[in-house]
């Protein structure tokens, strides 16, 4: 008599089955973080070299001009040629060519600025060849935002040092027009204007900004001030500054605007949806340095503020508070005129970032302030 058995498999059961599935979940959920930090890592990296890139193209501009770029390339009632052919385009509200237009040749984009044409305004059809080209190098890989704030111009991420609070002084920075004027008048003559060479920055070049980040505006979307701190660092919010408290010396009044920029209600309204906020790496306007500068007046990643009475506008001017925002955890990364990078906690104190803004303000500021 023939005995059959049977070989049927036993399967996991379905609560066996739930409990894998739950494991995998949790390891997931403690591996994901770890992959996006990596990542970020990784971006913030490629963030630091692309601002050693800047200033090692600055140190070179230097060794052949012995001067610093200005913030705006026009060569007309100043005068000063340090970079190109005379502008005859630009007449003091208009677009001119930015420093990162000056820094091509040193940024291996000879052709590019050799396709620039220097005769005619820089936003003229006829340099739609450049300021149409993005450059990789001029944007930060954790900004996140793909389209550009203003279509066609190509945008940049990275800013020039305009310098500490107008109001207390004009062009403290590094990266400044080499005039500017009133409606008024020509003010080719203020010692603060480009063009100066290192021997300028006697606060000391490691301890002196050149360049930080600042997170590129958006288009057609409406921003408040309760948007989140992703989409409320890409615009500029409106103050009551003044700007006849240009040079005053005031610094009680600076500290006031700064108050009232970072205590606005959460229902205040972006000013232009940040579209004109870096819209542009190659065209720049003294006044407006909203588009590729950033100055030292709120800390890292706070609000942005601007009066619209000011000079330049919803773009900028003398009382506007343009800060570096990024993606990066916990602070921004930031240039120094030495050619190093550091990275800037937001939690630096009001009175030490205002002191890495000046070149020659005579602050004395510790490495380990900031």
């Amino acid at each position: 008599m023939r005995r059959y058995h049977s070989r049927f498999r036993r399967g996991f059961t379905l609560i066996e089955l739930l409990v894998v599935i739950a494991i995998i979940a949790v390891l997931i959920a403690l591996l994901l973080p770890a992959v996006q930090s990596a990542r970020e890592a990784a971006r913030r990296a490629q963030c630091t070299n692309q601002l050693k890139q800047l200033g090692l193209a600055v140190h070179n501009y230097h060794s052949t001009y012995n001067s610093l770029p200005a913030y705006v390339i026009f060569l007309g009632p100043a005068g000063g040629a340090k970079c190109c052919p005379a502008d005859n385009g630009g007449n003091g509200w208009g677009w001119d060519a930015s420093w990162a237009v000056a820094l091509l040749p040193n940024l291996e984009q000879g052709p590019l600025y050799n396709s620039f044409n220097f005769s005619i305004s820089a936003d003229g059809p006829q340099n739609t060849t450049v300021t149409y080209n993005a450059l990789p190098g001029f944007l930060c890989p954790s900004d996140g935002i793909k389209a550009r704030p203003s279509s066609p111009w190509a945008p940049i991420s990275y800013r020039g040092n305009y310098g500490t609070p107008g109001s207390i002084r004009l062009w403290t920075g590094t990266i400044v027009p080499n005039y500017t004027r009133t409606p008024q008048e020509w003010w080719g003559s203020d010692s603060n204007l480009a063009y100066f060479g290192l021997e300028g920055i006697t606060d000391g070049s490691s301890n002196t900004a050149l360049f930080s980040e600042k997170l590129i505006g958006v288009s057609g979307q409406t921003i408040f001030v309760n948007s989140g701190a992703g989409m409320n660092r890409r615009t500029a919010f409106p103050h009551n500054g003044d700007w006849n408290t240009q040079n005053s010396g005031n610094t009680t009044y600076a500290q006031q605007l700064l108050t009232q920029c970072q205590s606005l209600p959460g229902t205040t309204q972006g000013i232009d949806n940040g579209w004109g906020n870096g819209f542009s790496w190659a065209l720049a306007n003294p006044w407006n340095f909203l588009v590729n500068g950033y100055n030292h007046y709120n800390t890292p990643n706070k609000l942005s503020c601007l009066s619209t009475s000011d000079q330049g506008g919803s773009w900028g001017g003398v009382t506007g508070l343009i800060t570096a925002t990024s993606n990066h955890p916990g602070g921004v990364n930031m240039g120094m005129a030495d050619g190093s990078v550091k990275f800037v906690k937001d939690s630096v104190s009001v009175q030490t970032w205002w002191a890495i803004g000046t070149r020659n303000n005579g602050e004395v500021v510790s490495a380990d302030a900031y």
